[in-house]
């Protein structure tokens, strides 16, 4: 127990090594939103290939789901940024 409240207390006094491990979170949020959208598009596309004839909505629900995965990654771009320059 005394080990564990002698590590807090060391990440406590210096919150670098604290703000370096909050932006690699945030790497991990923009990478696994771009994974989201290629699975969005490629989904998309898929769709349709098998029913041509839906291709407007298709095409508007994709751009809707690209642009709503999107503000992930720019979010999460913004709180790395943050974090690194004020934090």
């Amino acid at each position: 127990m005394d080990m564990l409240i002698n590590l807090v207390n060391i990440l406590a006094s210096d919150t670098t090594g604290m703000v370096y491990i909050g932006i690699g979170l945030m790497a991990i949020g923009m990478a696994a939103s771009g994974i989201g959208e290629g699975l969005v598009c490629a989904k998309t596309v898929e769709s349709m290939g098998r029913n041509p004839d839906m291709y407007g909505k298709l095409r508007t629900a994709m751009i809707l789901g690209c642009a709503l995965t999107e503000t992930t990654a720019i979010y999460s771009l913004l709180v790395a940024l943050l974090m690194l320059f004020i934090g």
